[in-house]
C-alpha cells in the first residue's frame, strides 16, 4: 500500500530539502533560505512516499501591502513521484493551515511562465493568474513569472 505523509524539517534532514530543491527548481536557494526554513515550523514540511523524501513545501507569512497573506516560496516534488498525490497533500496542508488560522487574505506564489504543469496544478485548487512579473528570475529563461493567487475567506 502507498504511504504518503508529511514530516517536520529539522537540522537533521534539512539537507534532504536542499537536495530536492536543487533537482526540482531551476533556481538555487542560498544558505540563509535554509536557515530560515528551520524557523518556519508547520509552514515547512518534507513529503515522504513510502518513507522516502520526495518533496517539500516552504511558506512564509507576508504582511506587506497592509494584508496578511501566505506566500508559497517552494512546493516541489521529484518528477517520478508526481501524479501520486504528493503535491496535493502538500498544498492541502498549506490551505488547511490558512483555514485553521482564519486570518489570511490569500495564498500566492510565483511560477515561471512556461511551467504549464505547475500552472494547471494550482488552477485545480482555485488559484488564478493575477499578474505577470517581467524579468522576475535571474539567470534562467524565460525570466518572467506569473503570480498565482487564491483568495481566502476570513473568519
Amino acid at each position: 500500500m502507498l504511504s504518503i505523509e508529511l514530516g517536520d524539517i529539522t537540522v537533521h534532514n534539512i539537507k534532504q530539502l536542499k537536495k530536492i530543491n536543487q533537482v526540482v527548481f531551476p533556481v538555487s536557494y542560498n544558505d540563509k533560505f535554509y536557515k530560515d526554513v528551520l524557523e518556519l515550523g508547520p509552514l515547512a514540511k518534507l513529503a515522504y512516499f513510502n518513507d522516502i523524501v520526495v518533496g517539500g513545501v516552504c511558506c512564509r507569512i507576508d504582511l506587506t501591502e497592509n494584508k496578511r497573506r501566505l506566500y508559497i516560496m517552494t512546493l516541489g516534488c521529484l518528477s517520478a513521484y508526481r501524479k501520486y498525490g504528493v503535491g496535493k497533500l502538500m498544498l492541502n496542508h498549506v490551505l488547511d493551515y490558512c483555514e485553521k488560522d482564519g486570518n489570511f487574505e490569500s495564498v500566492y506564489l510565483h511560477v515561471q511562465v512556461n511551467n504549464d504543469g505547475a500552472i494547471d496544478f494550482y488552477k485545480k485548487f482555485g488559484f488564478e493568474i493575477v499578474e505577470k512579473k517581467e524579468q522576475y528570475y535571474k539567470r534562467i529563461e524565460p525570466a518572467d513569472a506569473y503570480v498565482l493567487k487564491k483568495s481566502l475567506d476570513k473568519k
